[in-house]
């Protein structure tokens, strides 16, 4: 049997096409780190004005996520991810050509328009063609691209916009973007069935909802105390490694050790070489002990430590600085295990719902903490700028990390109420499915 008509072969040519435009989704969120002082010296902005455009692509990604999983529900995998890398792409154009701070910010709600459906469709994808105890792999494996992303839009983007220019760069992507819709288009389907197929042993059906059981999931996801539990710890952890790996990481660097940019990302690097490896890592690790919500804690805990140290020291050796930033960044993979948690509540049919519920609590935290720690980083402005950027303080800094801890402190108890209530609920909320 080839790869193209065995089902299990074929699923991770599927999987990387889609992953390949996650990927974008994450070069596309996390480059403002590198592209800070561009776009304050382009757009003469404040740090509570910059973490406001980074923002903008939280600001419809993450009330999309809902609706995300409605649509892959039910107008399938294919067609939302394909438009929704479409749209993507044209607002990176469009973010590629802005003259103004205005064109700039509608341009980032456009990228985060069409990057806002693609997470949850790969996650359908994985519960359409992939067993109940392989998610937590998958599910892991997914975030990791977003790890790769964040790579790519650290030392790469620096490297690459310092040879080509903002511009060039930034249209380059877009354009690239409009080659992976095709082809995801080409090669995705929504199940094994639609691409002719045989169907998968243990892998629970998943038809295609009508509008009124679409509602009925929506209000039984929403109406489980544990979606918002995993949701708010994803909320402060997701929030605050977003904003400090992806805006105020390589100004912190750069600022408080003297460094030039492309030097500051490659610390920053080192956190999205976390993020790749710590989510598949976790969840490989919670599918052969088939335990969730105790991962959790243990990475919540560390989590909260890390960031503590951050705030505390202020000034740690240069290389420790990486060490740290990539360990927040592996336990990622601890809080990605929320999804399963969530998921694994509800029958197949409810899987995009599910996903898409806690991604979208995740993400608002990603919309609001830019905006908050540039607004405290502009509070210990030296009054000096650096090739048009603001350079803050070493207290600023650590105010910053002090709040990240904080976050982390919120997020270990959340999860630790969560272990609280499914640890006695069997399977269900721990290891296999329930039919909701």
């Amino acid at each position: 049997m080839g790869v193209w008509s065995d089902p299990v072969r074929r699923r991770w040519i599927v999987w990387t096409a889609l992953a390949t435009a996650f990927l974008l989704v994450n070069v596309h969120r996390l480059s403002t780190a590198v592209l800070s002082a561009d776009l304050m010296r382009a757009f003469d902005t404040t740090g509570t004005a910059l973490g406001t455009l980074h923002s903008a692509f939280f600001y419809v990604y993450a009330p999309m996520q809902v609706i995300a999983g409605v649509l892959a529900d039910r107008l399938g995998i294919r067609r939302t991810a394909t438009a929704g890398t479409v749209v993507m792409s044209l607002g990176g154009l469009a973010f590629g050509l802005a003259d103004s701070y205005a064109v700039a910010f509608l341009a980032r709600l456009c990228i985060g328009l069409g990057g806002s459906v693609i997470f949850i469709a790969i996650l359908r994808f994985c519960a359409n063609w992939f067993r109940p105890g392989e998610f937590a792999t998958m599910n892991g494996l997914t975030v990791g691209v977003a790890g790769l992303g964040g790579i790519l839009a650290t030392t790469p983007l620096a490297v690459t916009v310092a040879a080509l220019g903002v511009r060039t760069t930034l249209l380059g992507i877009g354009i690239v973007g409009l080659l992976i819709a095709t082809l995801v288009w080409v090669l995705a389907r929504d199940t094994p069935e639609d691409a002719g197929l045989r169907s998968l042993d243990n892998v629970p059906s998943a038809p295609t909802l009508s509008l009124r059981q679409v509602g009925r999931n929506v209000r039984a996801v929403f109406g489980q105390r544990e979606t918002w539990l995993a949701g708010l710890a994803l909320f402060t952890s997701t929030g605050i490694n977003i904003t400090v790996l992806g805006l105020w990481g390589v100004p912190y660097v750069s600022q408080v050790y003297d460094v030039s940019i492309t030097t500051a990302s490659t610390l920053t690097l080192l956190g999205s070489v976390g993020l790749l490896v710590g989510p598949p890592v976790v969840g490989r690790i919670s599918d052969g002990l088939g335990r969730r919500t105790g991962l959790m804690i243990v990475g919540a805990g560390l989590y909260t430590a890390t960031f503590a140290t951050l705030s505390l020291v202020g000034r740690p050796p240069f290389l420790v600085v990486g060490l740290l930033f990539f360990v927040v960044s592996f336990l990622a993979g601890s809080y990605a295990l929320g999804y399963t948690v969530v998921k694994n509540r509800h029958g197949a049919g409810a899987s995009g719902v599910a996903t898409g519920a806690v991604n979208a609590v995740a993400f608002a935290g990603a919309a609001v903490f830019p905006t908050v720690m540039g607004a405290i980083l502009d509070a210990y402005w030296t009054e000096e700028t650096l090739a048009g950027a603001r350079v803050y303080t070493m207290l600023g800094y650590r105010v910053m990390f002090g709040l990240a801890a904080a976050g982390g402190l919120v997020s270990l108890l959340c999860v630790s109420y969560l272990h609280l209530r499914t640890r006695g609920a069997g399977t269900g909320a721990e290891g296999g499915a329930v039919e909701g």
